[in-house]
């Protein structure tokens, strides 16, 4: 999904990030995904266990009718907060919020907030467009994890490339009609993508290992990397809340109405 090096993962985003209208919308590059480009085999699953060969049947419709709502949204206010930590900010004794890229000094700025704010319970995800050390970003989704903090992307927020596995270190996942991700394969500093290194390579099991850690099974982290594999380095994949509830498990913030994302209760 990203990049081992930082040169790469956020010049893959340049071209790909969404134009953002004068009037304070935005608009998106739609990739497709082929269904061709997963394993076959997998046999229909309850929503947040999508399986692979969903893409091609479903994207086109949420494109076009489910995803009006993150179209349409406004970008998330980046808030000033009390205290910086590199690309997070806390916004009180409770909320920290991440605002740019992370990288190798990440999982310390992060550990250094959770000591002088140890009330620290839910991250909110405003402005996150992915990581410029992979490695050190999977250190920092599990320290997420073993903290117990939940993630949430408010409407408008933009969770892009390797910001997509610190939302799911979330305890708890929340993500607002209106929010957007946007996924793609990685690319290491050899120019090596997923498919140059055999299904149980390191490189790989990497990805496969953090998913389940975070809460997937073993089919489930398949079918994810597989999605977000199908999607070339260069470009992206563009979707939002409701569709991400299709590839994983999320959560209902208290007070949403039933007409909003369906999503699976914990």
């Amino acid at each position: 999904m990203r990049a081992l090096l930082s040169v790469f993962a956020l010049a893959a985003l340049v071209s790909a990030l969404p134009v953002r209208a004068e009037e304070g919308r935005i608009s998106y590059e739609l990739v497709e995904a082929d269904a061709g480009d997963f394993a076959p085999g997998a046999d229909r699953l309850q929503p947040g266990r999508a399986e692979p060969s969903y893409a091609e049947s479903s994207y086109v419709e949420s494109s076009y009718a489910e995803q009006a709502a993150f179209w349409q949204s406004a970008p998330a206010s980046v808030p000033r907060g009390i205290a910086s930590y590199g690309p997070f900010r806390v916004i009180d004794a409770a909320h920290a919020a991440l605002v740019d890229a992370t990288d190798s000094r990440s999982p310390e700025q992060f550990a250094a907030l959770l000591r002088d704010f140890p009330d620290v319970s839910e991250l909110e995800m405003i402005e996150c467009p992915g990581t410029e050390d992979d490695l050190a970003n999977l250190r920092l989704g599990r320290m997420i994890r073993a903290r117990g903090i939940v993630t949430h992307v408010p409407a408008g927020g933009s969770v892009r490339s390797g910001a997509v596995e610190l939302f799911l270190a979330g305890r708890l996942r929340y993500a607002d009609p209106g929010s957007e991700f946007a996924v793609h394969a990685w690319l290491d500093d050899t120019g090596r993508t997923p498919r140059d290194y055999a299904p149980n390579a390191p490189e790989n099991r990497r990805y496969l290992d953090y998913y389940q850690q975070m809460g997937m099974d073993a089919a489930q982290a398949r079918a994810f990397y597989a999605m977000t594999n199908a999607i070339p380095f260069e470009s992206a994949r563009w979707f939002g809340a409701e569709e991400m509830a299709r590839w994983v498990s999320l959560d209902r913030m208290p007070g949403w109405p039933k007409t909003r994302v369906t999503l699976s209760q914990r």
